[in-house]
C-alpha cells in the first residue's frame, strides 16, 4: 500500500525518479483516486508552462508574465476561490442554522439539541475524511459541519448557563471561551502533524475522534435540564429580544468584536510579511509571520478570561470601554506607524490583539446575564448571528480598503485599519446608547 502522495512524489513521477516498484504502486493509487489524478494534472501543466518560459529580455511580458498569469496565476487563483468558498460554507451554514436551533433551547432541553449538533459534527468530519472527492462533496460536509457547529458553540454555553446561579456565570461563560479559544489554536499545530504523517485525512478522522468523545462526556456527565418555562410570545419571535436593549448593546458590541477580530486574524500574516519585505528584515522563525499569529490567539484567549475577571472586579461596563477604545487606538497606530519597523509592528499587533479579545468573555457573559430566562436561548442566537456577520465582514472591508487605495502600501495599511478603527468607535457609541446593565457580582 502507497503511502501519503506529496508534493515530491508527483514531481519525481514527472520526471522518471521513481523506480519501477514505487511508480507501479503510483500508477495503481492513480487508478482509483480522482484527486490524484487532478493534483497530477496540475502539476504536469505548471511543469510544462514553466519549460516553455523563455526569460530573454525581449519577451519578458510576452513570453513570461503573460503566460505566468494565463496559465499559473489565474487557474491557482480559482482553486483558491473554491477553497475559500469550500471553508466559508460552513461559516453560512451555521448562521442560518443557529437562529433555530439555539432558539430551539427555549422550548427543549439543551442537552438534546448539544448532542445532536455534536453527533452532526463527527459525522462531517468523518465522512469528510471517507468520501470528500471534489468541489461539491467537500461544500456539502462542510455545510454539514456548519450546521452541527451552530447546535453546538451557543447551545453548549446555553445548556451551561441554565446550569449556574447568576453571579457564577460570568466566570462559566469565560471558561467556556477559554477552553474554544485554546482549542481551536492547538487545533492547527495538531492537523498539520496528523496531515504530514498520514495525510489530510488522518486530521479529520482525529476531529471527528475528539468531538465523539466530547458528546461522551456530555451524555454521561451533564444533567438533564427542567422543563423550560414558556415565554408569552412565539418561539421564532424575536421582537422581545430586539426590545431588550442591554442584551442587544452587548450584542453589538460582539458584532463590532468579531469585525475586528476577523479583520485582524485575516490579515496579520499579510500585514507582516508587507512591513518585513518593505523594510528588508530578515525575521527569526520565532517571529515569522504565521508564529505571530499563532501567538496572538493564545494572547487573545488568556486576555479574554483576564478581562472577565476585570470586568466582575472593576465594572463591565469599564472594561468594555477601555477594551473597544484601546483597540480602536491601537488599530490606528499598526495602520500608521506599524509599517516602520518590523519590530515595532509585531508589538502593536500583539498589544491589539490583546485590547481586542479583552472584553469577550464579558460581552457574551453581558447577553447572557441580561436575557430574560425564557428567552435566553433567542438572545443568544441573535448574539451570535451578529458576530458571526461581523466576522464575515470584517476581512472583506480590510481587503475591499487595500485594493481601493491600490494595494498593500503604508497608505492602504492606513486606511484599512483607520477603517476598522472607525467601526469600533461607531459600535462603542451605539453600544453605550443602548444602555448595557452589569450583571449580579458586577462592581457597580
Amino acid at each position: 500500500m502507497m503511502r501519503h502522495v506529496s508534493s515530491e512524489d508527483l514531481m519525481r513521477y514527472l520526471d522518471g525518479e521513481m523506480p519501477p516498484e514505487e511508480r507501479a504502486r503510483f500508477d495503481a493509487k492513480l487508478l482509483t483516486s480522482t484527486e490524484l489524478q487532478r493534483e497530477l494534472a496540475i502539476f504536469r501543466a505548471l511543469k510544462a508552462d514553466f519549460q516553455e518560459l523563455s526569460f530573454h529580455p525581449a519577451h519578458y511580458r510576452e513570453s513570461v508574465w503573460d503566460r505566468v498569469n494565463e496559465r499559473v496565476t489565474r487557474p491557482i487563483g480559482w482553486i483558491m476561490v473554491a477553497v475559500g468558498a469550500t471553508a466559508w460554507t460552513s461559516y453560512g451554514a451555521y448562521v442560518f442554522a443557529v437562529p433555530v436551533l439555539v432558539t430551539l433551547t427555549d422550548r427543549v432541553d439543551p442537552k438534546r439539541i448539544y448532542l445532536i449538533g455534536v453527533a452532526l459534527t463527527v459525522a462531517s468530519h468523518l465522512a469528510f475524511a471517507a468520501l470528500a472527492d471534489g468541489f461539491w462533496s467537500a461544500f456539502a460536509l462542510r455545510m454539514l459541519a456548519g450546521v452541527g457547529w451552530a447546535g453546538t458553540y451557543m447551545t453548549g454555553l446555553k445548556l451551561l448557563a441554565d446550569r449556574v446561579d447568576a453571579q457564577l456565570m460570568s466566570r462559566a461563560v469565560a471558561g467556556h471561551a477559554a477552553s474554544i479559544g485554546i482549542s481551536g489554536a492547538l487545533s492547527f499545530v495538531f492537523a498539520a502533524g496528523l496531515a504530514g504523517a498520514w495525510g489530510w485525512p488522518a486530521a479529520f478522522v482525529a476531529a471527528g475522534g475528539c468531538a465523539a468523545l466530547g458528546w461522551t462526556i456530555v451524555a454521561l456527565g451533564a444533567p438533564r435540564g427542567a422543563a423550560p418555562a414558556h415565554a408569552g410570545a412565539g418561539l421564532f419571535d424575536f421582537r422581545p429580544v430586539l426590545r431588550n436593549r442591554s442584551a442587544m448593546a452587548y450584542a453589538v458590541a460582539y458584532g463590532v468584536h468579531t469585525f475586528e477580530m476577523s479583520a485582524l486574524r485575516g490579515w496579520v500574516v499579510a500585514f507582516l510579511g508587507y512591513v518585513a519585505a518593505s523594510t528588508t528584515t530578515q525575521t527569526a522563525t520565532w517571529l515569522a509571520p504565521a508564529t505571530v499569529a499563532t501567538a496572538m490567539a493564545l494572547l487573545g484567549t488568556w486576555a479574554s478570561v483576564l478581562g472577565n475577571e476585570w470586568s466582575i472586579r472593576w465594572g463591565r461596563r469599564r472594561l468594555i470601554a477601555v477594551a473597544m477604545l484601546g483597540a480602536g487606538a491601537l488599530a490606528l497606530a499598526v495602520g500608521f506607524i506599524g509599517p516602520l519597523g518590523y519590530g515595532l509592528a509585531t508589538a502593536l499587533v500583539l498589544a491589539w490583539a490583546a485590547f481586542i479579545w479583552l472584553d469577550s468573555s464579558s460581552l457574551t457573559a453581558g447577553a447572557a446575564g441580561s436575557a430574560a430566562p425564557a428567552r435566553r436561548g433567542a438572545t443568544l442566537a441573535v448574539h451570535s448571528m451578529l458576530g458571526y456577520l461581523g466576522g464575515f465582514i470584517g476581512p472583506f472591508a480590510v481587503g475591499w480598503m487595500l485594493d481601493a487605495a491600490g494595494g498593500m502600501s503604508q497608505l492602504g495599511w492606513s486606511l484599512a485599519f483607520g477603517l476598522v478603527a472607525l467601526v469600533v468607535g461607531a459600535g462603542f457609541w451605539l453600544h453605550r446608547r443602548l444602555g448595557p446593565l452589569p450583571l449580579p457580582g458586577d462592581r457597580r
